[in-house]
């Protein structure tokens, strides 16, 4: 048991170094075709996977050191940031790639990382219950996000993704259209994230339990009267 959870531990902050190769390699390559730093962190992508190696990280190191594990409410949140991180991208932006992309960095963040949190959820959800309304609040990062990249975008004259770009297409039509959408996305992955992990604790199966005192359960059969007795 104690090797296992040593290869569990080392292979969270293991992915979490990976995510982060991953990730420092996409800023540069940000950085050599003249996006620069600003535009690289205003992508929902990086945000999501810098949040996702600093669970694996700090999760990995308390498993080794036996100390307590990070909550299931920000796992939850990274799992749900990174879902649909990788469902965005390749439902949507499989077509985006170019000469400058990192393959083996543009799959890291996008298919890699996001795989192994949902695994993870599915595997081994919460041990406690995750209350409905506090999961709620995993939804603020991304409405804020979504205010952010319409702020900045008119100042900066840049978008992150298309679909919030309102100088395509549509407009700020097609943006709104767009902004419904991804949000609808984010509270039906939010709800089968928390139904899942509520169900699988629900039908875990409780451990035997030490019987009471007086119990006739106890060893050979002592309970508190002749008739209680097993034989």
């Amino acid at each position: 048991m104690i090797v296992r959870s040593r290869i569990d531990g080392y292979a969270r902050v293991g992915l979490a170094l990976v995510a982060l190769a991953a990730l420092a390699a996409t800023l540069e390559r940000a950085i050599r075709v003249g996006e620069g730093a600003q535009s690289w962190i205003s992508y929902f992508t990086n945000l999501s996977n810098m949040l996702g190696a600093y669970v694996l990280f700090t999760d990995g190191v308390a498993v080794l050191r036996g100390t307590r594990r990070v909550p299931g409410l920000v796992r939850g949140a990274a799992t749900l940031y990174l879902l649909i991180t990788g469902a965005v991208y390749w439902t949507l932006l499989t077509g985006t790639m170019d000469a400058t992309t990192v393959p083996w960095a543009n799959d890291v963040v996008h298919a890699v990382i996001p795989a192994a949190f949902l695994a993870d959820w599915l595997i081994r959800p919460p041990t406690h219950r995750v209350p409905w309304a506090k999961a709620q609040l995993w939804m603020a990062f991304p409405l804020l996000y979504l205010a952010f990249s319409l702020l900045r975008g008119p100042s900066a004259d840049w978008y992150p993704y298309d679909f919030l770009d309102p100088r395509g297409p549509g407009g700020y039509a097609h943006v709104l259209l767009w902004s419904v959408i991804m949000t609808a996305a984010f509270a039906a992955a939010l709800a089968l994230l928390v139904l899942w992990a509520n169900l699988a604790r629900a039908n875990r199966r409780p451990g035997p339990r030490p019987p009471a005192p007086g119990s006739d359960d106890l060893p050979g059969g002592a309970g508190t009267s002749g008739a209680g007795r097993h034989v």
